[in-house]
């Protein structure tokens, strides 16, 4: 039997995170506080170390800005960490908007407004689309296009400053979620979550799956905001490769079997080889 702290210890560790942060930046703008300054696209930490989203600085050079020294050092820092071990966990382990599709997700299958196998009405690789369109639009209008209209930022701005039309950028997203497109936002439209899934496809960290505990209930599936990536699951051990995964790890948690866990990409390989 599984303990309420086994199945929800990751999500309580996921929101300390996302709250926190919201909770640091919000305490520098009203207190001063010096610990983390600026927000989700430009911080500075313990004001020493520089930290710049690689998507926003990309759509910077593509809009002709010139990129300062101490943003490029922070793009770099970001990048390595998501390159090589968080994947692309800033969508649920950073992203406040991820706790309002999350919302959405939970409330959908509660009513069960559709089931697992029912066939999604738009292309996960629209995020990717949407990406370069982004990129495009900057170069052509000069500006960083999608941060202009980003959700992700006006929920930011309006925690920090007033939410304003933030509340109703939050309730568009958690109504398209619930009725319109499962997963709508973050799995099918975001052009970020489509940026760091390119970085996740080389991340170490993974979620490995052994079959030889599994017992089929599809329970990972149910909970999984990106199912295409647990295609392995009741046939073969195999670890997670694939970059959309957010390793938000809801699939472990609810896994009774405890045929899912946490490993390390290469060990996950020879695992599977027998080495």
């Amino acid at each position: 039997m599984r303990t309420l702290w086994n199945k929800y210890r990751y999500l309580m560790f996921r929101r300390t995170t996302q709250i926190g942060l919201l909770l640091l930046y919000f305490g520098a703008n009203v207190w001063g506080w010096t610990l983390l300054m600026g927000n989700l696209s430009s911080s500075i930490f313990l004001d020493v170390v520089p930290l710049s989203d690689p998507y926003a600085a990309l759509q910077m050079l593509a809009a002709g800005a010139v990129l300062a020294t101490d943003l490029l050092i922070g793009v770099f820092i970001v990048t390595i960490f998501y390159l090589l071990i968080g994947g692309r966990a800033f969508c649920s382990w950073v992203c406040p908007v991820n706790i309002i599709t999350d919302a959405a997700a939970l409330l959908r299958r509660k009513l069960n407004i559709d089931g697992i196998s029912k066939r999604q009405p738009a292309s996960r690789n629209m995020r990717y689309w949407v990406l370069v369109l982004s990129l495009i639009i900057s170069f052509m209008m000069g500006v960083t296009a999608f941060e202009f209209i980003s959700p992700i930022s006006m929920l930011h701005r309006g925690i920090i400053f007033g939410l304003g039309f933030g509340w109703a950028a939050m309730l568009v997203i958690f109504l398209f979620d619930l009725f319109v497109l499962k997963n709508g936002w973050c799995g099918h439209i975001c052009p970020l979550g489509g940026f760091y899934s390119l970085l996740g496809s080389f991340s170490l960290i993974r979620v490995q799956h052994t079959q030889e505990n599994c017992t089929g209930c599809m329970k990972c599936k149910v909970v999984c905001p990106e199912q295409q990536v647990l295609h392995m699951i009741g046939k073969e051990s195999l670890p997670v490769l694939s970059g959309e995964c957010t390793n938000c790890a809801r699939c472990i948690e609810v896994c009774d079997d405890d045929a899912l866990s946490f490993s390390i990409k290469k060990l996950a390989k020879n695992k599977k080889s027998g080495e």
